[in-house]
């Protein structure tokens, strides 16, 4: 039976490049399924992703090859089975509609990811946790304990062999260097007044200013404080009838949305990152 696989890669932009790597995947025995590329003149790089069966080859095989293919073009290369559910760990605090929406897109079969974990710093949610047999972990944070309990979380990501974390309106500044380990697997959601209204209350602050646009930003977590590269954002029209209470709650939606569709191309391996920015083969 033929196993299915997503390649991606990004290399300096040349001629021939699709017909390369086609011609690649022909000579070994793969059948095309689905393929994007884009061509960013700005930076002259190239990306591609490209979903094939093959049955000539196993994984390890594949990689072999395609990294002696991939080396004269300067490839970035990626290579995933089709159908193995990417390994995620979920950190919460005190808000958790987008934790619930992803648990039930998960239980539903919209995402493929295992939630493997549960991390908060405070317990509100261990019953919706366990409601859903999934290990819950309880680690508080304070300036005094901040670097032991950024220890610990990570040695449960790693113990849990997590490739995506998903901030899910974990309220906690992470440090930089739990943001370099995790550089490239893990999410953030937030609103997308930013850099307007920052901090406590945002939505009062909004509703201050009679705001007519309310929106959600997904991207990735870097060192600089939600200023990683841009996954995913929606937007929601707000009115003068609006009360804090219906942007809230519009927000927490478009917040829950955003978040899960950066979540599902990131877990089917259509985000591929372009410097400060993102490629993303919808």
């Amino acid at each position: 039976m033929s196993q299915a696989y997503i390649l991606t890669l990004s290399c300096p932009d040349r001629l021939g490049l699709v017909h390369a790597v086609s011609g690649f995947l022909l000579e070994h025995g793969a059948n095309i399924e689905e393929a994007a590329q884009y061509n960013d003149h700005a930076t002259g790089l190239f990306f591609m992703r490209v979903q094939f069966a093959c049955d000539g080859h196993d994984t390890a095989s594949l990689r072999e090859h395609l990294e002696q293919f991939g080396q004269p073009f300067q490839m970035r290369l990626g290579l995933h089975p089709v159908g193995e559910p990417m390994k995620t760990v979920i950190m919460v605090s005190r808000e958790g509609h987008c934790l619930n929406d992803l648990l039930f897109r998960v239980k539903s079969g919209l995402l493929p990811i295992q939630v493997a974990a549960i991390i908060s710093n405070h317990r509100d949610f261990y019953q919706l946790a366990a409601s859903y047999n999934i290990p819950f972990h309880h680690i508080p944070v304070t300036a005094a304990t901040k670097a032991q309990a950024e220890a610990r979380q990570y040695e449960i990501i790693q113990a849990e062999g997590a490739q995506l974390v998903v901030l899910a309106r974990y309220m906690q500044v992470l440090s930089n260097d739990l943001c370099t380990k995790l550089a490239g697997r893990a999410i953030n959601i937030h609103h997308s007044f930013l850099p307007s209204f920052k901090g406590a209350k945002p939505y009062y602050q909004a509703h201050d200013r009679g705001v007519k646009l309310i929106g959600a930003t997904a991207h990735y977590v870097t060192a600089d404080l939600d200023e990683g590269p841009i996954i995913e954002q929606d937007v929601a029209r707000a009115d003068h009838t609006d009360t804090v209470e219906d942007l809230t709650a519009r927000g927490r939606d478009t917040e829950s949305l955003v978040l899960a569709r950066a979540v599902k191309w990131h877990s089917e391996h259509r985000v591929l990152p372009n410097g400060h920015k993102t490629v993303v083969f919808r």
